[in-house]
Formats: structure tokens, sequence, C-alpha cells
């Protein structure tokens, strides 16, 4: 388990920062009870050591005219390493799909896509996703409204593991 090379001021700078990444280093040092200089110091070792991979602003696509949100489930015929790479580099080139990731069990791949619309996800679909070599099927299910949408992981359940494990 990796989590405990963090000291328990690691861990709460990591959550502070999960909560809110706009905070200035002096009030994040306050939070966690340091003071600013080693703060600093601490947050650049966690970027360093790939703990903190960037900071987003979380935009609401449906303000931003984005009114369609679809889980696209693709099945590929043939699952070599290449060709599984071979799609996720292809993944990466399309602008609606937000998310990829490969799966175990009937479905290779589950992609989250956003588009403006209905007909231009379905253009991207029939004109891309379907065409795309190696890609057998592809399912899709249209959201009809999100329930969570939380970011990163949940720190209080680590904290409470790492309290058993002590």
């Amino acid at each position: 388990m990796v989590a405990p090379r963090l000291d328990p001021i690691d861990r709460k700078i990591l959550a502070e920062l999960q909560a809110d990444g706009r905070m200035t280093n002096v009030e994040l040092a306050r939070r966690v009870g340091i003071s600013a200089p080693p703060c600093l110091r601490r947050v650049r070792t966690l970027e360093e050591n790939g703990y903190i991979r960037g900071y987003h602003a979380k935009v609401d696509a449906r303000e931003l005219g984005f009114e369609v949100q679809v889980f696209a489930m693709v099945g590929l015929a043939s699952q070599a390493e290449a060709d599984l790479s071979v799609f996720e580099d292809r993944c990466r080139g399309w602008p609606l799909v937000r998310e990829c990731h490969m799966l175990n069990g009937e479905v290779d791949f589950i992609l989250k896509c956003v588009a403006p619309d209905l007909s231009s996800f379905q253009r991207f679909l029939t004109g891309e996703l379907l065409t795309t070599p190696n890609v057998a099927s592809v399912k899709t299910s249209l959201v009809i409204r999100g329930a969570k949408d939380e970011p990163g992981v949940p720190f209080d359940v680590l904290e409470q593991r790492l309290s058993r494990e002590s």
C-alpha cells in the first residue's frame, strides 16, 4: 500500500487541495497546521512524486452548452496489448471522449462522452467510433441525470483504514 509513505500532514494537504485546489499556500498551511514555507515544500514534493497530477477547474458542461452525456461500452475484436494501446491512443484524440477506462469482463472499454447535442454525438458514434478498426461492438447509455460526481479519493476512508492498521 502506497499511502503509509505519506505522513498525516501530507495526507491532509492532499485532502484539502482535492477539496479546493485554488486556496493560497498560506491558507493551506493554516488548515493543515504548519507554516507556509514547509507547506510549499511538501506540496512541491507531492507534485514531483506524482501524488498531485494537476489542478483543474470543475466546469459545468450544461452551462457551456454540452447538453448530452453518454457512456459508451466498447467491445474490441482483439484484446492483444498492441490493439488495446492503439484504441487508447485513438480515444485520446477524440475531443468528445472525456474519460476512457479499460475494464475486465464483457466490455473492454467504457468511454464517458460529452456533446452539445444528440446529433453531434451520433455523428461521432457513426463517423468515428463505429468505424474504428478493431471495434466489434458499441452499446451506449444516455445519462438522464447525475446523482454524484466527486473528484479524487475518499480520504476519510483512507484515514480510517490507516488507524485500524496502527
